[in-house]
């Protein structure tokens, strides 16, 4: 069908050119008709494929009145009028490009003195213009002129070339050329192969009638899907929820504490000074189970006062003669009663490792711990286990909050004075925290400040109870 419709066409091209074949004086030969000229001299679609003799002999015969109300020769409302079939003159050395069975112009506006927009030779490649073809199927055409390179974009299809580059990119894909783009005329030519392969048009190269064939169908759209039935589907059980997949946390946090008060035999309610607390945690899976491992850390720094007494004075009589009522009177382990101790600094680091188990969201542990206490003034190291509940915080969040409470109910050290005799020191211990985080966006940075400390409640030959509290506050990172 293809090769006789280019003989027609072919057919009508030679007896246009020819001066004699026109048998009127308005079928000029010289310079092809624009678009609007063209199309009220053309046939219909119908006399383009077959005309009928007497259209071949006498085109410019005035039809008669009946013709003329004849409704087949009336041409259907519906069906546009084609181009003419006059494929003009091409310019020396360029091959004239039949696309769709009509011409392809470089503009409406712009026939370059009626001759077709025409194709190149280079050795074995033919040349088209890029510009004019990609813009008859559609696409839209960009050219920047200091690269060279034109983009061509058009739904399901990308191509990129660049002048003088022997390679193009088409939907992504970088792909060789025979010959690179150029420029002629003012318009870029790219080789057939890019028409074909980046929209997938047909394109073919007669050589006998010396003409470029360019085919293109746009993709016609899926038709519309069938009506519901009209029937009530049957209602599908509702499936159950499935669960976001958990978010398992892990960070570290370092605080300084500050206006913290301390109550032992050492210091009647003296301030923390130089104290900080630490602590580092890590959520992880365990048997399809969300547990929970930490590990917190306390060093408490305060001032143990004393008046100007040499050592062994004796607590119990007034002064000058003793030290009686003074800040360096300390009630000793064992229950034998007080003796002076010069001022110094006390230090105190109390240390937990625990191990705990999500119960409720967010975050909710039950915990087992082990506490270890150590001083800096002569007592003994205590340990023990305990147990507890945490609230660790939701570190995914701008904002939120944190607590824990911990009870050890044998926290356990022996000592040995300086006669010789041994002690079992121990207390119940009771450890609390509560504080918020606010995170840094976008960096794993957050804020942490809150309120923490304990309270030892003497048992066996331990000397007094004692209390740490203060506020805190210092920085966090989570991973």
């Amino acid at each position: 069908m293809l090769h006789f419709l280019l003989a027609a066409l072919l057919h009508a091209h030679v007896a246009q050119a020819t001066p004699g074949a026109s048998p009127a004086p308005t079928s000029g030969a010289s310079a092809a008709p624009s678009p609007t000229s063209g199309a009220s001299a053309a046939p219909s679609p119908g006399a383009t494929a077959a005309p009928s003799p007497q259209a071949t002999t006498a085109p410019t015969a005035a039809p008669s009145p009946q013709a003329s109300t004849a409704p087949t020769a009336a041409p259907s409302p519906a069906a546009p009028a084609m181009p003419p079939a006059n494929f003009g003159s091409p310019p020396s050395g360029e091959i004239p490009i039949l696309f769709n069975d009509r011409h392809v112009y470089a503009a409406p506006d712009r026939l370059r003195q009626g001759r077709v927009l025409a194709a190149l030779v280079r050795g074995s490649t033919i040349l088209v213009p890029l510009r004019s073809m990609f813009e008859q199927m559609g696409a839209t055409v960009s050219y920047n002129p200091s690269t060279k390179t034109v983009q061509v974009s058009k739904s399901g299809a990308t191509v990129s070339v660049t002048v003088g580059s022997p390679q193009a990119t088409i939907n992504g894909e970088t792909r060789p050329l025979d010959v690179p783009p150029e420029i002629y005329q003012g318009s870029v030519l790219v080789p057939i192969r890019v028409i074909s392969e980046g929209m997938g048009a047909y394109v073919q190269w007669v050589p006998d009638k010396r003409v470029v064939v360019v085919r293109y169908v746009t993709a016609t759209p899926p038709p519309a899907p069938p009506p519901a039935p009209t029937t009530a589907p049957t209602t599908a059980p509702t499936p159950a929820a499935t669960a976001a997949p958990h978010r398992y946390e892990y960070f570290i946090a370092g605080d300084y504490m500050f206006g913290g008060k301390v109550y032992n035999e050492f210091s009647p309610g003296n301030t923390l000074n130089s104290s900080w607390a630490g602590r580092a945690a890590a959520e992880f899976p365990l048997f399809n189970i969300p547990f929970m491992l930490e590990f917190d850390f306390r060093q408490f720094q305060y001032p143990h006062n004393s008046g100007a007494f040499a050592p062994g004075t004796p607590c119990n009589v007034p002064p000058p003669l003793g030290a009686q009522g003074d800040q360096g009177c300390v009630t000793v382990i064992g229950g034998g009663g007080q003796t002076f101790v010069p001022a110094f600094r006390a230090r105190e680091n109390d240390s937990d490792v625990r191990l705990g188990v999500r119960v409720l969201d967010p975050r909710i542990y039950i915990v087992v711990g082990y506490q270890y206490r150590s001083t800096n003034y002569g007592y003994p190291k205590f340990d023990s286990f305990g147990f507890g509940a945490e609230k660790l915080p939701d570190l995914e969040q701008v904002f939120s909050w944190f607590a824990s409470y911990w009870y050890y109910p044998n926290s356990r050290g022996k000592y040995s004075n300086s006669v010789g005799q041994t002690f079992g020191v121990a207390y119940t211990v009771q450890k609390y925290q509560v504080g918020v985080t606010v995170g840094v966006p976008h960096t794993p940075i957050f804020l942490d400040l809150g309120f923490l400390g304990d309270r030892g409640n003497a048992k066996d030959q331990s000397p007094i109870g004692y209390t740490h509290n203060g506020f805190f506050a210092g920085l966090g990172l989570h991973f």
